[in-house]
């Protein structure tokens, strides 16, 4: 009897000690901690409810309890200009905004925000990278950089002036002090503009106070969300880009952390946050232009703007000359600018 006691408890120790190893080796129980990432936005509040918000929210009630977002705005956590070396260090763990806002210290960083005429539409944004190559260029690029995974591009809204002093042609750019983009800003001075950088959140007061004259950082549907279109008075309807260029990019060790499943669903979410500001923002242009109230809207004349064109053209090559890769990219730029205008209404016009 005593010897089949001892039998009795060797086996279930054996048994217990099994299930033991078998629940350790699990990939993830509800019972675990979830994994937890910090994500900051190029966006301020108002504009990060269209722009972010509802994906990241998506993606915290599918991922049941296995993995949370902490969503931060412009220069919640770290200044915008910092990003990349923050996400590098691992200080934040994701980003989504530009590369030429967040100083990417690769060669295309250039081409992110709004390369001067580089896009008509928004949807001549993910059409480039996904039918004329840019996403393989970019995937090259990033994995030269240690540290940082590129996750992937989407379109946003145009980019046009809105000032307290009205723009009806060339001379009337001339000293305006304008918060923009660096790349933008660097081929707006071509015309006498001069960019100004300020923290997304003092740009409303710098703008009430005389600091800046006005803004070239987004279309009108902006303009009006974030408030910008109570402060100033005129709206230019010729843009430098028809669309801006922002990515998402995540610390690449805690990127490779997040098991496959949950991967894909941020993923997903990425393209629900695209499609979602492709219909809001095409919504949102035409709308306040013409129900908005707050804005006059201005024009300069086609064969005055036609010399904005043909610079960019030549910003174009002295770009391409940088290096190889960004060679490559411009002359995608320049296929893709005559397929569309071969291709005539609607892809192009004129």
């Amino acid at each position: 009897m005593t010897t089949r006691r001892r039998d009795f408890l060797k086996k279930a120790g054996l048994a217990t000690a099994a299930v033991g190893a078998s629940t350790l080796a699990a990939p993830y129980v509800k019972s675990q901690k979830p994994i937890r990432w910090r994500l900051q936005t190029y966006a301020g509040p108002a504009l990060a409810e269209h722009v972010i918000k509802p994906s990241i929210d998506a993606f915290n009630k599918v991922a049941n309890g296995e993995m949370v977002i902490e969503l931060y705005t412009a220069d919640q956590l770290v200044p915008t200009g910092e990003l990349f070396r923050a996400m590098q260090r691992g200080t934040i763990d994701a980003v989504q905004s530009d590369d030429d806002s967040i100083a990417a210290p690769v060669d295309v960083s250039v081409f992110g925000a709004y390369f001067p005429f580089a896009s008509r539409y928004s949807l001549d944004v993910p059409v480039l990278f996904h039918h004329y190559g840019l996403k393989e260029i970019w995937e090259e690029a990033y994995k030269e950089v240690e540290g940082v995974t590129w996750l992937g591009s989407g379109a946003w809204d145009p980019c046009n002036f809105a000032t307290n002093k009205p723009i009806r042609s060339l001379e009337d750019l001339k000293g305006l002090r304008v918060f923009t983009f660096p790349t933008g800003g660097k081929f707006l001075t071509r015309f006498g503009v001069v960019p100004v950088t300020i923290p997304w959140e003092d740009v409303q007061v710098a703008i009430q106070t005389g600091e800046i004259d006005g803004i070239a950082w987004c279309g009108i549907t902006e303009d009006y969300t974030v408030g910008w279109a109570d402060v100033t008075k005129y709206y230019l309807t010729n843009n430098i880009s028809g669309a801006w260029l922002g990515s998402y990019f995540a610390n690449t060790e805690r990127w490779n952390e997040v098991p496959e499943h949950l991967k894909t669903l941020f993923k997903l979410c990425m393209d629900s946050s695209h499609y979602y500001r492709l219909h809001w923002y095409w919504w949102g242009e035409a709308h306040y232009r013409t129900t908005g109230g707050k804005l006059e809207l201005t024009s300069i004349p086609e064969s005055e703007w036609n010399i904005i064109e043909e610079e960019a053209m030549k910003f174009w090559d002295e770009i391409a000359a940088q290096s190889p890769r960004n060679a490559k990219v411009v002359q995608i730029l320049k296929n893709y600018r005559e397929t569309m205008k071969k291709a005539g209404p609607p892809y192009r016009y004129g």
